[in-house]
């Protein structure tokens, strides 16, 4: 990167129009530059880097939130330089987190009274708040075991096998075995009659997923807590159920108020959501709520002073910035409770836009279920000549970013395409996206057409010249043949006329 050695020089480049006219070489990569560079020079330079990522809301692959409204947008940018830590210096901060966690809490039918306070947390996304739900079931289920004077060392969580990998991630990092149970292609969510079978006196949960990754689907908790009942009362295990409500936790609610999955089951202890995923709110925030106090153990709750008075906090993350948690809040004020089903619908509205308009084409199978997340994952009927992964990447394109992935173990055989319907996907963009998939696959489909009449061709060239061939090689032997029986003709004419 060069500078100019002049003051005037680099007096006037603090006002450059364009970053190229200041910087003459490759921008650094590995090591920190000399000199400064003027902040417009910075700024041009990043910005233009940035110009080469993808479009956040043809992002179809994310269940994370890319739109918010200017008015919100300015309360993140006012506290971004608040640390959400230090309680002390920003009470009212700490406060607005506590009435998020009463208002979900409530909103997922936790039995505390109209005025006592929930238990709960805000953290950073699902994988936070799953890992501190875990690490209570783990200290609840040894702290039962030592009691009874049995070995405490082996524990396991039951789930599926389309959990996100967070789950895999508490597993490996907290020491606990992951018993999961298949998915069949009947059945692309955990079976709750396999998982309870899969319990034993070392379970410290059963995980069940509200909005698989997959497909969107919800798993049946409702069932999972009958047959987890019965099997507790015949063991005298006491098992408990955590729902990861990552996805789904703030559109049940919404759209299936009657369904039973929350705390209105006995044996849901805990829950997690993602604020920044249908909690409308931007990356960076999620939250773990506990049934009661006496789900979540004191010895994991540290109480510091050293930021200027007592402040209990359960969190993996120390510092964090306060911008989304000010989010959320605004979004459930905002919003309330009509608010967040009208932007429930109208995203499964969209889903459906979709969804005709790809059985239209004949050409695909719908694997998602009409009750879940408002995402719709699809598989292609014939897949011999063009895959999944062959349209993914020829939408990109277009600008869309639409994963295609094979489904867990004992079903990779099966190849999809997922998007994912959130709050800033119009009508009008479900329209384009179909008419784009439309044109990617009649382009596969004239490209395959081409190669048959191509290898069709070639096929007849080749039958040809084989025939040919074998024409010329028969022309040969008869034109050997003549020629040999002319020969001898003459030879035995001479010999015999010689003898006369």
């Amino acid at each position: 990167m060069v500078i100019s050695s002049t003051t005037d020089d680099y007096d006037q480049n603090l006002h450059c129009t364009f970053a190229s006219r200041y910087v003459r070489t490759s921008l650094p990569r590995f090591k920190m530059p000399d000199k400064p560079i003027p902040k417009d020079a910075a700024y041009q330079i990043i910005n233009d880097e940035l110009m080469l990522d993808g479009n956040p809301r043809l992002n179809l692959a994310s269940f994370v939130t890319t739109w918010m409204e200017p008015e919100c947008d300015k309360l993140i940018m006012s506290s971004l330089n608040k640390n959400y830590v230090d309680m002390d210096e920003y009470p009212v901060t700490t406060e607005l987190q506590n009435r998020c966690v009463n208002m979900i809490a409530r909103l997922f039918h936790a039995p505390i009274g109209e005025d006592d306070t929930a238990v709960g947390v805000g953290t950073v996304g699902s994988s936070e708040a799953i890992m501190l739900a875990g690490l209570a079931f783990k200290r609840k289920w040894q702290e039962k075991r030592k009691s009874q004077g049995k070995t405490y060392h082996n524990p396991n969580i039951v789930t599926g096998s389309n959990v996100q990998v967070c789950w895999e991630k508490f597993a490996r990092y907290f020491e606990v075995d992951l018993k999961v149970v298949n998915l069949t292609e009947d059945c692309y969510v955990m079976d709750p009659v396999k998982a309870v079978e899969m319990v034993d006196e070392n379970t410290i949960c059963v995980a069940a997923i509200l909005g698989s990754t997959m497909t969107g689907e919800f798993e049946d908790v409702k069932l999972l807590n009958e047959l987890l009942t019965k099997k507790n009362k015949e063991t005298g295990w006491n098992t408990p159920i955590h729902v990861d409500a990552a996805s789904g936790g703030f559109v049940a609610p919404f759209l299936y108020p009657d369904l039973e999955w929350d705390f209105r089951l006995p044996l849901v202890r805990s829950i997690n959501v993602s604020g920044h995923k249908y909690g409308l709110v931007y990356a960076g925030v999620g939250w773990v709520v506990w049934r009661t106090k006496e789900d979540l153990p004191d010895d994991l709750v540290f109480h510091i002073n050293y930021l200027g008075s007592d402040q209990p906090t359960f969190t993996l993350n120390f510092s964090k910035g306060s911008s989304q948690i000010i989010a959320q809040y605004y979004q459930f004020i905002r919003l309330g409770f009509e608010g967040y089903k009208d932007v429930m619908k109208n995203c499964n509205e969209n889903v459906m836009v979709l969804k005709e308009g790809l059985e239209k084409t004949g050409r695909f199978n719908i694997i998602s279920k009409d009750i879940g997340v408002p995402l719709l994952a699809f598989s292609l009927k014939d897949s011999s000549s063009y895959t999944v992964f062959h349209i993914s990447e020829s939408l990109r394109r277009f600008g869309w970013v639409i994963p295609a992935y094979t489904m867990p173990p004992d079903v990779q055989h099966v190849s999809v395409l997922r998007v994912v319907i959130r709050e800033d996907f119009s009508h009008s963009l479900a329209d384009r996206l179909i008419a784009d998939i439309v044109r990617v696959v009649n382009e596969m489909e004239a490209a395959r057409s081409t190669d048959n009449t191509r290898n069709a061709n070639i096929s007849t060239i080749k039958t040809r010249n084989t025939h040919e061939g074998e024409a010329s090689e028969h022309s040969k032997r008869e034109m050997q043949l003549g020629i040999s029986k002319f020969w001898r003709r003459f030879v035995h004419g001479k010999k015999s006329s010689s003898v006369c």
